[in-house]
């Protein structure tokens, strides 16, 4: 897609032309302009000739899932997840082309940051989905980190949020982080009922920061007080993703270090299986059985995360451009 003229062309027009156009592409998500009869055919033929909605993607498809690897317009690649669930669709959507953060266990984080996706990047994705697939649930989980790319996160959460485009309720969009301070603090000004979800990983800074370098500028410690801090004024749940490792983060003591920091009626978290590398591996079904009831027995509110696409490279930690 190439929406960078759209602007130019729409000062020219009523000022309810941006709400039709927009409404066309986001809600009604046309693939061409020769569809958009509603506007005047000279306008249709500008918009025609210099934006394209033309969105360059190959597809791998598992049994619920399907993984769309995108093409930009500068020739960088992006991927992006659609998951039927039961009762919902959601796209997991990257906001960055690779990441800087390295964490040890992601496959991403191995490509590096080539640089962050604009607004329109990044509401491509759930348009590509869109065009088949009737989507409720957004997640900012794919490739990057999300709060460094800040502001065109934000705004493209304003326009999945907005009636006139995709009309997707704030409380099914969630944002997950490594724990970028300033992005939580920021978000807890936003008044906006989007979900937080923090990578944690680790029941200590020191087994963090060997598998998150980030945690040398970010320690536990100092993310949990801003999260303290941002369900004080939001009074909003908070989700910990925690990947579970086999002999780095899945044993008892560090089940027993965890439970006692989650010890909060806001915190959730949400246990994960790793997805096998050549340098980690994923602990046994019984392992993890034994992990999730110690933390259950000591109250901590627990679910488990539900394995989707990991034969098509679409599971949490895979994405990496594979073709």
């Amino acid at each position: 897609m190439n929406l960078e003229n759209l602007n130019i062309i729409i000062e020219k027009e009523p000022a309810f032309r941006k709400k039709q156009i927009e409404k066309l592409i986001y809600q009604d998500a046309i693939t061409s302009w020769d569809k958009a009869t509603v506007l005047p055919l000279k306008t249709r033929e500008e918009l025609k000739e210099k934006t394209s909605l033309e969105i360059n993607a190959k597809v791998f498809k598992s049994k619920d899932v399907k993984r769309a690897l995108i093409t930009l317009n500068d020739g960088f690649e992006i991927e992006t997840v659609l998951m039927k669930h039961e009762d919902r669709t959601t796209v997991c959507v990257s906001s960055q082309v690779g990441c800087a953060l390295g964490c040890k266990f992601c496959a991403t984080g191995k490509l590096g940051l080539k640089r962050s996706l604009s607004t329109e990047e990044i509401l491509e994705q759930v348009l590509f989905f869109k065009r088949e697939e009737k989507i409720n649930n957004i997640v900012f989980m794919g490739m990057g980190e999300p709060f460094l790319n800040y502001d065109n996160v934000l705004n493209a959460i304003r326009i999945l949020n907005s009636e006139n485009a995709f009309n997707i309720g704030a409380r099914h969009i969630s944002i997950s982080t490594v724990g970028i301070i300033e992005g939580i603090n920021k978000l807890s000004n936003e008044n906006l009922q989007v979900n937080l979800a923090i990578s944690l990983h680790a029941p200590n800074n020191k087994i963090r920061t060997q598998i998150m370098p980030v945690s040398n500028k970010y320690p536990m410690d100092k993310v949990l007080k801003a999260v303290d801090k941002y369900i004080k004024k939001t009074n909003r749940k908070v989700m910990f993703e925690y990947t579970l490792i086999e002999k780095i983060n899945d044993s008892l003591n560090d089940a027993k270090e965890l439970a006692k920091l989650m010890r909060h009626p806001l915190y959730l978290v949400n246990l994960i299986k790793y997805n096998n590398t050549e340098e980690f591996k994923a602990p046994s079904n019984e392992t993890i059985k034994k992990f999730k009831a110690y933390l259950e027995k000591g109250g901590i509110y627990v679910t488990e995360r539900y394995r989707f696409g990991g034969d098509i490279h679409a599971a949490c930690g895979q994405l990496c451009l594979k073709k």
